[in-house]
């Protein structure tokens, strides 16, 4: 049953979130590994293949892999790339911005998480700035995310910290943003990244969110290869995807994808966590 005609929000219980946990604290140890060994000269290929291993040594599930006949276990975009690039013989370059979107299922329960890296030296001040950027409006959704009372407030903030951080630099990726999660990867509620009219349903404990900006240099113009999965930038500039999933419960937030739930650098906002039910 739709409620006021949106589509049904799931809502999951405290012990449905701590396996959400569970599978968002590996997805973060996944993140960790791939930056670790992301350098020069590997293909996209190469850090799938890394990825995939890893999530299925722990006894979990690609949730990226075969969704919708998407073909591999990341969406790793380089550069001009976006979002849903598509691993194969691309070779990484010193100063290559890549963007890794990965997660996992662990019984029955999603993950979904996004880092941007430099790979190596910075090609330059714009660069990291994209990427800082993004990752600080990441974070300033999440954090608006805490004291909100609809889920379009999360764009809001977003957009307003863009705006304050880099003005018209940055554009956003426009019809792409952010989902609900949990027995699936994609879910309603939609998570824009910046104001709509429509100010979304009720925030309510028990609603887990994927939160991810896209920013890109310049222009937000884009295309869709003929993969049908990967998005580029065609206005010459680079773009940036950082990405948590969060879920809201009776005693706050709760940064599922982080290794710390999202405790320092929440704290450093203002806002306090929810209990993690890692350290219970």
């Amino acid at each position: 049953m739709a409620l006021r005609g949106r589509p049904k929000v799931e809502l999951k219980t405290p012990e449905q979130i701590s396996i959400m946990r569970r599978s968002g604290a590996l997805l973060a140890r996944v993140h960790d590994m791939l930056a670790a060994e992301l350098r020069p000269g590997m293909t996209t290929a190469d850090l799938d293949r890394l990825a995939e291993t890893m999530i299925r040594d722990e006894g979990a599930t690609p949730n990226f892999l075969g969704y919708q006949g998407f073909p591999a276990t990341l969406c790793i975009s380089v550069n001009e790339e976006v979002v849903h690039g598509i691993p194969g013989s691309r070779v990484i370059e010193e100063g290559d911005v890549v963007s890794i979107d990965g997660g996992c299922i662990v019984e029955g329960w999603h993950s979904d998480a996004a880092r941007t890296h430099i790979v190596g030296a910075p090609r330059s001040e714009a660069d990291v700035r994209l990427v800082e950027v993004t990752r600080g409006a990441l974070w300033a959704g999440i954090a608006a995310l805490a004291g909100a009372r609809r889920v379009g407030e999360i764009g809001a903030a977003i957009e307003d910290h863009v705006e304050a951080a880099a003005g018209e630099e940055l554009s956003h990726l426009e019809d792409f943003g952010g989902h609900g999660i949990g027995t699936a990867m994609h879910q309603p509620p939609d998570v824009m990244n910046y104001r709509t009219r429509d100010r979304g349903p009720a925030l309510r404990a028990g609603m887990c969110l994927a939160i991810e900006p896209m920013l890109i240099q310049g222009p937000g113009d884009w295309r869709m290869l003929e993969d049908d999965w990967t998005v580029v930038a065609t206005g010459g500039g680079r773009a940036a995807h950082w990405e948590h999933s969060v879920a809201v419960t009776e005693q706050g937030i709760l940064v599922l994808t982080a290794a710390d739930a999202g405790a320092a650098q929440l704290a450093e906002l203002g806002v306090r966590i929810a209990p993690d039910p890692l350290q219970e």
